[in-house]
Protein backbone atom coordinates (compact mmCIF):
# COMPACT_ATOMS: atom_id res chain seq x y z
CA UNK A 1 0.00 0.00 0.00
CA UNK A 2 0.98 3.63 -0.42
CA UNK A 3 1.41 5.78 2.68
CA UNK A 4 1.88 9.53 3.10
CA UNK A 5 3.53 10.94 6.21
CA UNK A 6 3.35 14.71 6.52
CA UNK A 7 6.20 16.24 8.46
CA UNK A 8 8.22 13.15 7.64
CA UNK A 9 11.60 14.78 8.20
CA UNK A 10 11.30 15.29 11.97
CA UNK A 11 12.25 12.72 14.58
CA UNK A 12 8.77 11.24 15.08
CA UNK A 13 7.84 11.58 11.41
CA UNK A 14 11.04 9.88 10.28
CA UNK A 15 10.51 7.01 12.72
CA UNK A 16 6.97 6.56 11.40
CA UNK A 17 8.25 6.54 7.82
CA UNK A 18 10.78 3.85 8.67
CA UNK A 19 8.18 1.78 10.52
CA UNK A 20 5.68 1.88 7.65
CA UNK A 21 8.39 1.09 5.09
CA UNK A 22 9.50 -1.89 7.18
CA UNK A 23 5.91 -3.15 7.04
CA UNK A 24 6.16 -3.17 3.25
CA UNK A 25 4.41 0.06 2.34
CA UNK A 26 5.62 2.59 -0.22
CA UNK A 27 6.13 5.74 1.81
CA UNK A 28 5.88 9.33 0.65
CA UNK A 29 8.04 11.39 2.99
CA UNK A 30 6.62 14.90 3.07
CA UNK A 31 8.64 18.00 3.85
CA UNK A 32 8.35 21.71 3.29
CA UNK A 33 11.42 23.52 4.62
CA UNK A 34 13.42 20.46 5.72
CA UNK A 35 13.76 18.93 2.26
CA UNK A 36 17.34 17.66 2.73
CA UNK A 37 16.36 15.88 5.94
CA UNK A 38 13.43 14.22 4.18
CA UNK A 39 15.76 13.07 1.40
CA UNK A 40 18.01 11.49 4.03
CA UNK A 41 15.01 9.64 5.51
CA UNK A 42 14.03 8.31 2.08
CA UNK A 43 17.61 7.30 1.33
CA UNK A 44 17.89 5.41 4.63
CA UNK A 45 14.65 3.58 3.88
CA UNK A 46 15.94 2.59 0.43
CA UNK A 47 19.25 1.44 1.93
CA UNK A 48 17.32 -0.80 4.30
CA UNK A 49 15.45 -2.39 1.40
CA UNK A 50 12.27 -0.31 1.56
CA UNK A 51 10.68 2.08 -0.90
CA UNK A 52 10.19 5.80 -0.33
CA UNK A 53 9.96 9.08 -2.19
CA UNK A 54 10.11 12.69 -0.99
CA UNK A 55 7.20 14.99 -1.71
CA UNK A 56 7.39 18.71 -1.03
CA UNK A 57 4.56 21.19 -0.39
CA UNK A 58 3.35 23.67 2.24
CA UNK A 59 0.36 22.19 4.08
CA UNK A 60 -0.95 25.70 4.80
CA UNK A 61 -1.28 26.52 1.08
CA UNK A 62 -4.67 25.08 0.14
CA UNK A 63 -4.46 25.24 -3.64
CA UNK A 64 -0.93 23.88 -4.02
CA UNK A 65 -1.57 21.15 -1.47
CA UNK A 66 -4.74 20.09 -3.28
CA UNK A 67 -2.85 19.98 -6.56
CA UNK A 68 -0.13 17.83 -4.98
CA UNK A 69 -2.70 15.46 -3.47
CA UNK A 70 -4.69 15.14 -6.68
CA UNK A 71 -1.52 14.32 -8.60
CA UNK A 72 -0.59 11.76 -5.96
CA UNK A 73 -3.86 9.83 -6.28
CA UNK A 74 -4.39 10.25 -10.01
CA UNK A 75 -3.74 6.56 -10.69
CA UNK A 76 -3.75 4.94 -7.25
CA UNK A 77 -5.10 5.99 -3.84
CA UNK A 78 -3.20 6.74 -0.69
CA UNK A 79 -4.57 4.23 1.82
CA UNK A 80 -2.49 5.19 4.85
CA UNK A 81 -2.33 8.86 5.80
CA UNK A 82 -0.32 10.08 8.77
CA UNK A 83 -1.02 13.72 9.61
CA UNK A 84 2.16 14.54 11.49
CA UNK A 85 2.98 18.06 10.29
CA UNK A 86 2.69 20.60 13.08
CA UNK A 87 4.49 23.42 14.82
CA UNK A 88 4.45 25.11 18.18
CA UNK A 89 5.08 28.77 18.93
CA UNK A 90 4.85 29.15 22.67
CA UNK A 91 3.95 32.22 24.69
CA UNK A 92 1.86 33.03 27.72
CA UNK A 93 -1.61 33.78 26.38
CA UNK A 94 -1.79 37.43 27.50
CA UNK A 95 1.34 38.09 25.45
CA UNK A 96 0.55 35.81 22.51
CA UNK A 97 0.41 37.55 19.13
CA UNK A 98 -2.29 36.91 16.56
CA UNK A 99 0.45 35.64 14.25
CA UNK A 100 1.47 33.01 16.83
CA UNK A 101 -2.14 31.90 17.17
CA UNK A 102 -2.91 31.78 13.47
CA UNK A 103 0.27 30.08 12.32
CA UNK A 104 -0.09 27.16 14.74
CA UNK A 105 -3.74 26.77 13.72
CA UNK A 106 -2.93 27.02 10.00
CA UNK A 107 -0.35 24.24 10.10
CA UNK A 108 -2.19 21.79 12.35
CA UNK A 109 -5.88 22.39 11.64
CA UNK A 110 -5.69 23.93 8.18
CA UNK A 111 -3.07 21.39 7.18
CA UNK A 112 -5.31 18.54 8.33
CA UNK A 113 -8.08 19.72 6.02
CA UNK A 114 -5.84 20.60 3.09
CA UNK A 115 -4.14 17.20 3.04
CA UNK A 116 -6.87 14.86 4.23
CA UNK A 117 -9.93 16.07 2.33
CA UNK A 118 -8.62 15.44 -1.22
CA UNK A 119 -7.48 11.93 -0.26
CA UNK A 120 -10.71 10.70 1.31
CA UNK A 121 -12.88 9.73 -1.67
CA UNK A 122 -10.13 7.71 -3.41
CA UNK A 123 -9.45 5.97 -0.08
CA UNK A 124 -13.15 5.31 0.57
CA UNK A 125 -13.58 3.74 -2.87
CA UNK A 126 -11.08 1.02 -1.94
CA UNK A 127 -13.11 0.16 1.19
CA UNK A 128 -9.90 0.19 3.25
CA UNK A 129 -7.95 3.03 4.76
CA UNK A 130 -6.18 4.44 7.77
CA UNK A 131 -6.07 8.10 8.83
CA UNK A 132 -3.84 8.69 11.85
CA UNK A 133 -3.19 12.15 13.22
CA UNK A 134 -0.47 13.13 15.67
CA UNK A 135 -2.03 15.02 18.54
CA UNK A 136 -0.42 15.76 21.93
CA UNK A 137 -0.93 15.14 25.62
CA UNK A 138 -1.20 18.94 25.83
CA UNK A 139 -4.56 18.71 24.07
CA UNK A 140 -5.88 16.54 26.91
CA UNK A 141 -4.39 18.09 30.04
CA UNK A 142 -3.21 21.53 28.89
CA UNK A 143 0.16 23.19 29.34
CA UNK A 144 1.22 26.68 30.32
CA UNK A 145 2.35 28.79 27.39
CA UNK A 146 0.70 26.53 24.83
CA UNK A 147 -2.90 27.71 24.57
CA UNK A 148 -2.58 27.90 20.78
CA UNK A 149 -0.95 24.47 20.50
CA UNK A 150 -3.47 22.85 22.88
CA UNK A 151 -6.36 24.41 20.96
CA UNK A 152 -5.00 23.21 17.61
CA UNK A 153 -4.40 19.68 18.80
CA UNK A 154 -7.76 19.62 20.59
CA UNK A 155 -9.43 20.57 17.31
CA UNK A 156 -7.68 17.63 15.65
CA UNK A 157 -9.02 15.31 18.35
CA UNK A 158 -12.56 16.51 17.63
CA UNK A 159 -12.06 16.24 13.87
CA UNK A 160 -10.77 12.69 14.35
CA UNK A 161 -13.87 11.62 16.22
CA UNK A 162 -16.26 13.26 13.76
CA UNK A 163 -14.54 11.96 10.63
CA UNK A 164 -14.36 8.46 12.08
CA UNK A 165 -18.17 8.38 12.25
CA UNK A 166 -18.49 9.41 8.61
CA UNK A 167 -16.24 6.68 7.21
CA UNK A 168 -16.49 3.80 9.70
CA UNK A 169 -18.86 1.81 7.50
CA UNK A 170 -16.51 2.24 4.52
CA UNK A 171 -13.60 0.29 5.98
CA UNK A 172 -11.63 3.42 6.91
CA UNK A 173 -10.45 3.97 10.48
CA UNK A 174 -9.57 7.39 11.87
CA UNK A 175 -7.56 7.75 15.07
CA UNK A 176 -5.21 10.17 16.82
CA UNK A 177 -2.06 9.48 18.80
CA UNK A 178 -1.24 11.85 21.65
CA UNK A 179 2.41 11.62 22.76
CA UNK A 180 3.72 12.98 26.02
CA UNK A 181 7.41 13.80 26.49
CA UNK A 182 9.30 12.16 23.63
CA UNK A 183 13.08 12.35 23.42
CA UNK A 184 14.14 14.88 20.78
CA UNK A 185 16.28 17.98 20.47
CA UNK A 186 13.25 20.09 21.37
CA UNK A 187 12.24 18.12 24.47
CA UNK A 188 15.86 17.75 25.61
CA UNK A 189 16.09 21.55 25.68
CA UNK A 190 12.81 21.86 27.61
CA UNK A 191 13.15 19.03 30.15
CA UNK A 192 16.21 17.84 32.04
CA UNK A 193 16.44 14.37 33.56
CA UNK A 194 15.20 15.57 36.95
CA UNK A 195 12.14 17.22 35.44
CA UNK A 196 11.31 14.12 33.44
CA UNK A 197 11.67 11.91 36.51
CA UNK A 198 9.30 14.23 38.37
CA UNK A 199 6.69 14.43 35.62
CA UNK A 200 6.70 10.94 34.13
CA UNK A 201 5.80 7.90 36.26
CA UNK A 202 8.08 5.74 34.10
CA UNK A 203 10.93 8.18 34.92
CA UNK A 204 12.04 8.56 31.29
CA UNK A 205 11.09 10.18 28.04
CA UNK A 206 9.50 8.06 25.36
CA UNK A 207 11.21 7.42 22.05
CA UNK A 208 10.16 8.28 18.53
CA UNK A 209 10.31 4.58 17.73
CA UNK A 210 7.77 3.80 20.45
CA UNK A 211 5.38 6.34 18.95
CA UNK A 212 6.03 4.91 15.49
CA UNK A 213 5.26 1.39 16.72
CA UNK A 214 1.86 2.54 17.96
CA UNK A 215 1.17 4.33 14.67
CA UNK A 216 2.33 1.26 12.75
CA UNK A 217 -0.12 -0.92 14.67
CA UNK A 218 -3.01 1.48 14.07
CA UNK A 219 -2.12 1.46 10.36
CA UNK A 220 -2.24 -2.32 10.19
CA UNK A 221 -5.05 -4.74 9.41
CA UNK A 222 -4.90 -5.92 13.02
CA UNK A 223 -6.28 -2.56 14.19
CA UNK A 224 -9.34 -2.68 11.95
CA UNK A 225 -11.84 -2.41 14.83
CA UNK A 226 -10.20 0.62 16.45
CA UNK A 227 -11.55 3.96 15.27
CA UNK A 228 -12.47 7.37 16.66
CA UNK A 229 -9.92 7.06 19.46
CA UNK A 230 -7.38 9.48 20.94
CA UNK A 231 -4.66 7.17 22.19
CA UNK A 232 -2.10 8.57 24.62
CA UNK A 233 1.49 7.36 24.78
CA UNK A 234 3.05 9.16 27.72
CA UNK A 235 4.64 6.83 30.27
CA UNK A 236 1.68 7.13 32.63
CA UNK A 237 1.46 10.94 32.84
CA UNK A 238 -2.32 10.88 32.44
Amino acid sequence: MRALVTGGSGSIGAAICRRLAAAGHFVYVHAHRNFAEAQAVAAAIAAAGGAAEVIRFDVTEASSTRAAMEALVEHEPIQILINNAGIHDDAAFPGMSIEQWQRVMEVSVGGFYNVTQPLMLPMIRTRWGRVITLSSLTSLIGNRGQVNYAAAKGALNAATKALSLEVASRGVTVNAVAPGIIASAMSDAAFDAAAIADLVPMKRAGTAEEVANLVGFLASAEAGYITGQIISINGGMA
